[in-house]
């Protein structure tokens, strides 16, 4: 069966058109937008109408490549952004418009079991029990188990929140820092009273932040989805590449090769989230997965026949 499946979280909406039979999964179409949806969604609690023009103009491109390709189903899942607006039935509405289906706002528990199911595809097992995080712009997820999920729960420390709500300049100073660090560590604390995230024998973590910061710590030259996939990054390096975040411009990190444009505002805070997890879970390292909440959207729709 062709699905389609798109996740629309805080800074991007991204695309997956696969086929899938049995446990045969062969990806047809990869790919995103940074369209910055959660534009001050933390200060006022609503999307801004440039935001959701920008998150639509995109919807119109995926549209446009579902329909070339033949896709039997659809599930467009939004994230964090899209809970916490008030006027979210702007966006349902449009989407609703151009797809001809209703778009999920899914809980942060839902989300964090979709994370699981596609982080943890090419794993074996016997590499569990597994803490699979998920840094995205509005919420991280902790989502812990060995194949199916155990315990999970969702906090409000995404990079795009971390970034409007404490990096006033550019770079941070070191008192807007540590103020965003004690904001995530208590984000951090109360996951941890539901989630053992001490516990796991493999930390995982997916979506830009930790793909970014492994292929800086990678030392590559231009972004490589196969070279990140299931790499192992040592929590040394995740600290080091943090600081190199935090402490250039964005001009300074702009030039780097494998820097996403969209991404470059909010990776000083997303890295910020991901060396303090690091820390807190006492991992020695992580492997980045580019198989994240895209995969098992996908794979839901399968499931669900």
């Amino acid at each position: 069966m062709r699905v389609a499946a798109i996740d629309c979280g805080t800074n991007s909406i991204r695309l997956l058109i696969a086929d899938i039979e049995g446990d045969s999964f062969r990806e047809v179409l990869r790919t995103m937008e940074i369209v910055r949806l959660g534009q001050g969604v933390d200060q006022t609690g609503q999307f801004h109408p440039d935001a959701i023009a920008r998150t639509l103009a995109a919807v119109d491109l995926f549209a446009a490549e579902i329909a070339k390709r033949g896709v039997q189903k659809i599930r467009f899942c939004a994230t964090s952004a899209t809970r916490d607006a008030t006027n979210r039935h702007l966006f349902i509405d449009g989407v609703r418009e151009r797809l001809g289906i209703e778009l999920e706002v899914i809980s942060g528990e839902e989300e964090a079991a979709l994370s699981f199911a596609g982080a943890i595809q090419d794993l074996h097992p016997s590499d569990g029990p597994f803490l699979v995080v998920d840094i995205g712009g509005g919420s991280t997820e902790f989502v812990f188990g060995t194949t199916s999920v155990e315990a999970a729960k969702s906090v409000n420390i995404g990079c795009v929140r971390m970034t409007e709500r404490h990096f006033v300049q550019d770079p941070a100073t070191p008192q807007q820092i540590d103020l965003a660090r004690t904001d995530i560590q208590v984000a951090i604390a109360k996951a941890a009273e539901i989630v053992p995230i001490t516990q796991a024998k493999t930390l995982i973590a997916v979506a830009g932040t930790a793909t970014t910061v492994a292929a800086a710590a990678l030392n590559l030259s231009e972004y490589d989805r196969y070279a990140i996939h299931l790499s192992r990054i040592s929590s040394e390096k995740v600290l080091a590449t943090s600081h190199m975040f935090l402490a250039t411009t964005r001009e300074q990190r702009l030039a780097l090769g494998f820097m996403h444009p969209g991404r470059v505002d909010v990776i000083p805070a997303g890295s910020l989230v991901l060396a303090e997890i690091m820390k807190a879970t006492g991992a020695t390292e992580f492997v980045a997965s580019e198989s994240d909440i895209l995969d098992g959207i996908a794979r839901s729709l399968v499931r669900a026949d």
